[in-house]
């Protein structure tokens, strides 16, 4: 196996004399893009960046938030403005202190950078005060509900403003911020070295001395590295390795069902590529949908562990709307759809990210697909070109995962909002938006709900992103490690891991 040489090559050149039971390596299922909180968009950089950049809040593994950077927080009477307290003596790794200043700066980037992912995600911040070093106001335009989930993900991290000022544009290359593990070198597509902050201020609950990320996007040999000793820790193991897995008394597994989605999203208004049967009109997209056997192919390429769906959350979401349960596959009904739009075997070019799952289920939807007289053409691509090149609008649809956030909000607003940036489809829809807004400036649950059956209605129908379903996160371990907790969010967090000797 050609991948599996060239991490023993890598790790060699990464470790050098390190003690492999000081090491921990984790193999990743793509190479992320960008470290810099506030312009990341791949899920892998979320994990890597977990281990190097503390965020203001953080969530626990049943999705309460908790404490990080900041250990208390009052909300206004109006909801219109948050005070948080920080936690005292907290530096980054460059040494400069974690103070409201750096807290003021991380957010006012994050929401003026021209190429900010996060813009969107926090909009109804209209200012950051410094009250004193240790006090911070966030004042809002409206009660904003999803706030302090998104202060758990990337909007939270905060960053060393000196190191930003001095790397400008590379700082995503060299991340500089105030977490456990601190950045030691990155060689694209093979591999991301950090070795632990001794000034951390949670220090003594992390034991791992160095931790190497390795971009092994074949499962198969993701899983063959776990078997032969290679890695510690491989994210997103596959289904089908499971039972391989369990006659091996030197690996072990766990998994925890996700809070997101994987689906295809489709070019609706974005450039030239959207001059397509599919960007056009709903009724094609329909007919695709109606010709996938989701049941079927969860079972043969996720053993069935995934839960099938047609909305952006899964059915145990209290956002989940009932009323529109999954129907079954109807090819009548797909032709007579396509008909209905004077639409004779249109074309989908989609494209895929080139891991062994993601190429097996598009496979199995090419094949449904055609039976409804339907044909896609699989573009089997890395995944961060694939990103890259559907935000540049080069694409008809896209079959790609979002990890999912623990408010309903950031599992669609960031993605089908109008202008957002996370909208690579460029889908509008202004009675949608309402909604959303709606949805932002209430805090009352009941409330909540009723605005969201009228989001996941609007979106059954209109099917800017055709849902499938919702993964199961599946890691796979080597019986040396211990005290890892799986997280619904899907990221790895390393707070007490532990490797035997």
């Amino acid at each position: 196996m050609k991948l599996l040489a060239s991490v023993a090559l890598g790790l060699a050149i990464a470790l050098g004399a390190t003690a492999s039971a000081q090491t921990l390596r984790i193999g990743l299922q793509e190479d992320p893009d960008t470290l810099d909180g506030a312009k990341n968009w791949s899920f892998v950089g979320r994990v890597v960046m977990q281990s190097i950049c503390d965020k203001l809040v953080d969530i626990a593994p049943d999705q309460s938030i908790v404490p990080m950077l900041a250990t208390a927080w009052e909300t206004a009477e109006d909801g219109k403005s948050i005070t948080m307290k920080l936690r005292p003596g907290v530096k980054f790794h460059d040494g400069e202190p974690v103070n409201a200043a750096a807290v003021k700066f991380s957010l006012d980037r994050a929401l003026t950078l021209p190429d900010s992912r996060r813009r969107s995600e926090i909009s109804a911040v209209t200012n950051v005060a410094a009250v004193d070093d240790l006090t911070v106001r966030i004042e809002l335009a409206t009660p904003f509900s999803p706030l302090f989930a998104q202060f758990a993900d990337r909007a939270g991290i905060i960053v060393s403003p000196k190191a930003v000022q001095a790397l400008g544009d590379q700082f995503g290359s060299k991340p500089v911020c105030a977490g456990p593990y601190k950045f030691v070198e990155r060689v694209v597509q093979d591999r991301i070295v950090l070795e632990k902050f001794a000034d951390y201020w949670d220090k003594d609950s992390y034991y791992v001395q160095r931790v190497v990320f390795l971009p092994i996007p074949d499962t198969t040999v993701r899983f063959a590295n776990l078997q032969s000793g290679q890695l510690e820790l491989v994210e997103r193991l596959a289904a089908n390795d499971i039972p391989t897995l369990k006659k091996n008394k030197n690996l072990a597994y766990t998994g925890i069902t996700g809070m997101g989605y994987t689906g295809l999203t489709f070019n609706i208004a974005n450039g030239p590529r959207a001059d397509n049967p599919f960007g056009r009109d709903k009724r094609v997209r329909q007919a695709l949908d109606l010709a996938i056997d989701r049941n079927i192919i969860n079972e043969v390429v996720y053993s069935g562990e995934y839960t099938v769906g047609n909305q952006p959350v899964p059915p145990t979401n209290p956002n989940y709307n009932k009323a529109l349960p999954l129907g079954g596959r109807d090819l009548a009904r797909a032709k007579a759809l396509l008909r209905e739009a004077g639409v004779t075997n249109p074309t989908l070019n989609l494209l895929v990210p080139n891991t062994d799952d993601s190429r097996r289920a598009a496979e199995m939807i090419q094949s449904m697909a055609r039976d409804a007289g339907i044909e896609v053409k699989l573009l089997l691509v890395e995944f961060i070109t694939m990103l890259q090149q559907a935000k540049e609008g080069k694409f008809d649809a896209d079959f790609v995962g979002w990890s999912g956030r623990i408010d309903t909000d950031a599992n669609i607003h960031t993605l089908l909002a109008c202008k957002v940036p996370g909208n690579d489809g460029h889908y509008c829809n202004a009675k949608l938006d309402e909604l959303l807004d709606a949805g932002r400036r209430s805090s009352n649950g009941a409330e909540r709900k009723k605005i969201y059956e009228g989001v996941m209605q609007t979106l059954v129908e209109e099917k800017p992103i055709l849902y499938l379903w919702h993964a199961k996160w599946l890691w796979g371990l080597s019986a040396k490690l211990e005290g890892f907790t799986p997280y619904p969010d899907g990221i790895i967090r390393l707070r007490g891991v532990k490797l035997k000797s």
